[in-house]
């Protein structure tokens, strides 16, 4: 019971905090982290931190990653080329391996939950159709309105996943098919999104949510994957420098993300995704107000 305690205190902390820096990034103006950190061994340091955060609350929320990471990489100066296909890269190591140790941990199973296990294929099958088109897409779409699209997405849902379970909808496996396509749409575009429209999306339309985090995870990993393909077909190689230190410090968080999932109670897990879903829609639309 301590254990439980101690872990939930965890939880809430690495989440407020991660908030408090998303909120500082947002209003603070741009610093180059080449500039600020000229020692390359402390700035990677600072990017493996910055990785095992990240994927800490990613994988025991079912979202933070892509949506944390990208833009504070590219506040600290990297470019969106040197960006995008590292954090599809360590969430491609990073998913796939958190969804083998949900697996393990019994937060869902993939073997005889047939109904995870079909929702997992159709996830990912639409899921890489929607990186596809997303990537084609990506060069010629309105950026602004792009990010106005994903903002007020996500806020909707964690509205509606905050109002509880009576607007919860009938399960339809078109509804996951519609998720897939689109989330991967916003992952391919922005390398984030992905996560509070999935994991939520799947709430919504009654998956358990432990089940919707291990599902989301595993799904989001095999998605980076086919991202990240076609980033290195269309634009050539990945930066390591910046994906290697992100990989080792997300694969390092897993099992504590993957433990915290098994020992805290879907209430809690259901009310975080709920406040976090919709603190990151509202960041979002502050992000272009201001911009």
């Amino acid at each position: 019971m301590e254990r439980k305690r101690v872990l939930k205190q965890v939880w809430n902390l690495s989440i407020i905090i991660a908030g408090i820096m998303l909120i500082y990034l947002t209003f603070s103006t741009k610093s180059e982290l080449r500039s600020i950190v000229p020692n390359q061994i402390i700035m990677i340091l600072i990017i493996f931190l910055m990785g095992f955060f990240a994927e800490y609350i990613d994988s025991s929320l079912g979202m933070g990653y892509g949506t944390t990471l990208t833009p504070i990489l590219m506040i600290l100066g990297f470019s969106p080329l040197e960006v995008v296909p590292a954090v599809l890269f360590s969430e491609f190591l990073s998913g796939i391996t958190a969804g083998v140790l949900h697996h393990k941990a019994n937060n869902v199973n993939f073997i005889n939950d047939i109904k995870a296990k079909n929702i997992l294929k159709i996830m990912t099958l639409c899921s890489v159709l929607g990186t596809v088109i997303a990537i084609i897409l990506a060069l010629n779409l309105p950026k602004q309105y792009v990010k106005l699209y994903i903002a007020l997405m996500i806020l909707g849902i964690g509205i509606f996943i905050f109002l509880g379970k009576k607007f919860i909808g009938e399960f339809r496996w078109w509804k996951i098919t519609c998720l897939g396509t689109l989330a991967a749409f916003n992952k391919g575009i922005s390398g984030g999104g992905y996560g509070p429209l999935v994991t939520g999306g799947q709430i919504l339309v009654g998956v358990k949510e432990k089940a919707a985090i291990s599902i989301t995870s595993l799904a989001e990993g095999l998605v980076c994957l086919a991202g990240l393909v076609l980033y290195i077909l269309f634009k050539g190689d990945i930066y390591w420098f910046l994906a290697i230190p992100l990989s080792v410090g997300a694969l390092l968080s897993v099992p504590a993300a993957v433990i915290t999932v098994k020992l805290i109670s879907a209430a809690q897990i259901r009310a975080n995704i709920g406040y976090v879903t919709i603190f990151l829609g509202v960041l979002s639309l502050l992000k272009i107000i201001i911009n």
